[in-house]
């Protein structure tokens, strides 16, 4: 399950003021460098065909993913070992498990990388990272980071994570009123229980489901609640929309005075890896490594539907410690490692609407970086 995905929307304010002056490095946007300053040499990777890099602006739902051939890319050793330390909110969710499986099968070992996955929140991490007190970030371009970059933090988002199956429904849920339908909801007004708040990646796609009925992300209350807190006061009638995650939308399927509005897009990942200075700059070596190694998991373990391995589920459980039975309840995720051009332009917008971030929007150059996993790939624009 991907119930901590989304992360919690933050204030960075204090941290930037404290912290831009030790965070002064200059890093690439749109180009990996070598030492120097160099252009990095890109060279054809085996098993990483065509099919291993997809066109950012394909924005099409039904896209398929980019994939090499299982076990690929191949390990390319670092000269020498280097320790990375990776942040992420949970270890328990199901988008963290390529993490997982690749220190679990030493798929980071073969690179010469010895990773450790920490749990932090998103608060703790960020200055963690802009520091490079901490070398990647597994969460997504919040508000909290987005106003990090403008302040002078040196972040970049590198790697996506997943879209949902199509035959998910986590998203925006809401309880009926009289009259109303699915098709006839009316949400302007309406009391929303969240476990975000404002500034978080959902914001993109909650907004597209609150303008096609009569919304808005200014035009709704937010009551911010615990993860066990969001379902029941849905049903209670403590709120009458909110936003549920995988597997907690099971609940209220099917069931009559309850309705689903829209959640993520398909085929568009809305968090992933995001990096710091020291794998940006300072080691990029190890940073493409990284992605390498992540990305030669997903092609071995995740490349389709990898539910319909029963043994593989169960492995899976046991690895993020989650209930098996709940974890075959909702369909696989569509594990992807690359970034769509503009989630970034869209994200901000939804941001600012919700008052979440201020001035113009960030080039994505200043918050995307995705010559890393192309080079992992071989692939040479």
């Amino acid at each position: 399950m991907n119930i901590l995905f989304y992360g919690r929307a933050v204030a960075v304010g204090a941290l930037l003021t404290s912290l831009l002056s030790c965070t002064s490095h200059s890093t690439p946007g749109s180009e990996s460098q070598a030492p120097g300053g160099a252009p990095r040499t890109v060279r054809p990777v085996a098993g990483c065909g065509s099919g291993s890099w997809t066109d950012p602006s394909d924005l099409s739902p039904t896209r398929a993913p980019a994939r090499c051939d299982t076990g690929t890319p191949a390990a390319v050793p670092l000269s020498k070992p280097r320790k990375v330390t990776i942040a992420t909110g949970t270890l328990s969710a199901e988008y963290v498990a390529p993490l997982e499986v690749a220190l679990d099968k030493g798929e980071f070992k073969k690179e010469g990388l010895d990773v450790t996955l920490k749990v932090l929140p998103t608060p703790d991490s960020l200055p963690l990272l802009a520091k490079g007190d901490i070398d990647a970030l597994w969460a997504a371009p919040e508000a909290a980071v987005v106003n990090g970059v403008r302040g002078g933090f040196d972040i970049r988002w590198v790697a996506g994570n997943f879209s949902p199956d199509p035959k998910s429904k986590s998203g925006l849920w809401v309880k009926l009123g009289d009259g109303e339908n699915a098709d006839q909801v009316k949400m302007a007004g309406r009391r929303m229980g969240t476990m975000i708040g404002k500034g978080s990646v959902i914001a993109y796609p909650m907004e597209k489901a609150l303008k096609s009925h009569g919304g808005g992300l200014d035009r709704i209350q937010y009551q911010q609640l615990g993860s066990a807190d969001v379902l029941t006061a849905l049903q209670n009638g403590g709120v009458d929309s909110a936003w549920l995650l995988d597997p907690v939308w099971r609940r209220v399927d099917g069931k009559p005075g309850y309705a689903f509005l829209g959640g993520q897009p398909l085929g568009e990942p809305l968090g992933g890896m995001l990096y710091g200075p020291s794998l940006l700059n300072d080691d990029v070596d190890a940073g493409v490594a990284l992605l390498r190694a992540y990305i030669r998991t997903v092609n071995t373990y995740f490349a389709g539907d990898y539910k319909s391995d029963a043994t593989f589920v169960t492995y899976l459980a046991k690895l993020l410690k989650t209930d098996e039975t709940i974890l075959r309840s909702t369909p696989s995720l569509r594990m992807d490692w690359e970034i769509r051009k503009g989630t970034t332009d869209r994200l901000q917008a939804a941001y600012k609407a919700q008052g979440a971030v201020e001035g113009g929007s960030l080039p994505e150059s200043k918050t995307v970086n995705r010559t890393l996993y192309e080079e992992a790939v071989g692939h040479r624009p």
